[in-house]
């Protein structure tokens, strides 16, 4: 991270930092000595982060001081909570990773060493993720007494499938960067210390794209795919001709008729 990078104006709690880098908004979770565990302070500092996203930020990059992208739930701030306070809480966490699943932009997540518990579910809320060398996954919640409650009894299976998360659960096994990979838990694996790097690399890349098509791969594709057949190819049929008409979209094709636009190649 440069030093130069301008920092956001949002109000951040102190286990929070916010930049821009060009038109990528660039969030890292700042509290490293206790791994960047998820407070209810830093989870409502995410959800102010994303709500205040300023109109021309394309992409939002979610990283981490340290060596840990987050070890979950700070566990200290449980004791206090009867059964109605842990279902409002649950509740809490699913509105702000909404926000960033379903936002405006497509997020990237810069991963290293703990990606566990809370951390985890944060992780799979995001678009693209990537992970160094380092990165382990696990959801320890079954050894602890304890039910996952941020979203990842939703989201998590939809990357690894039900019997691989059940595996997770109720043994304690932890899938390294290779493995989680593998089995959909990151899309890269890089090497360590550069995670941010290529992470920032693939947000700046995806800002670039027209508007209307990154908010129809984060938007309308996540229901396409979850829609029965017949309700999918007219959810697809629309949001293509919903893309194509726009005046962005014909500058880029004119473009690329003309032999301006980038072309697919082998590398």
């Amino acid at each position: 991270m440069t030093e130069s990078a301008p920092k956001s104006a949002v109000d951040l709690p102190r286990t929070l930092r916010a930049e821009r880098r060009g038109a990528v908004a660039l969030l890292t979770l700042a509290r490293p000595e206790k791994r960047n565990a998820l407070s209810d302070e830093t989870i409502l500092g995410i959800e102010r982060f994303f709500t205040t996203l300023e109109p021309d930020v394309r992409a939002v990059v979610i990283a981490a001081d340290g060596g840990h992208f987050s070890a979950g739930l700070d566990l200290a701030e449980m004791d206090s909570r009867d059964t109605l306070a842990g279902v409002t809480h649950s509740r809490m966490w699913h509105r702000v990773f909404d926000l960033v699943e379903n936002g405006s932009v497509p997020v990237v997540a810069a991963l290293k060493g703990a990606v566990v518990g809370g951390g985890l579910e944060m992780a799979a809320a995001t678009h693209i993720r990537v992970a160094e060398r380092s990165t382990f996954y696990a959801l320890p919640e079954g050894q602890r007494g304890l039910f996952v409650g941020g979203g990842a009894a939703v989201r998590v299976p939809r990357l690894i499938g039900v019997a691989r998360m059940t595996d997770l659960m109720l043994t304690g096994r932890r899938y390294d960067a290779e493995e989680g990979a593998a089995v959909g838990l990151s899309q890269y694996v890089v090497d360590d210390g550069t995670g941010i790097e290529k992470a920032l690399e693939l947000a700046e890349r995806i800002a670039q794209n027209a508007p209307q098509t990154n908010f129809a791969v984060v938007q309308a594709l996540p229901r396409i795919a979850e829609a029965n057949p017949r309700e999918g190819y007219l959810m697809e049929a629309m949001m293509a001709a919903i893309s194509q008409g726009t005046d962005d979209a014909k500058l880029r094709m004119r473009e690329f008729l003309d032999g301006r636009g980038s072309k697919v190649t082998d590398r």
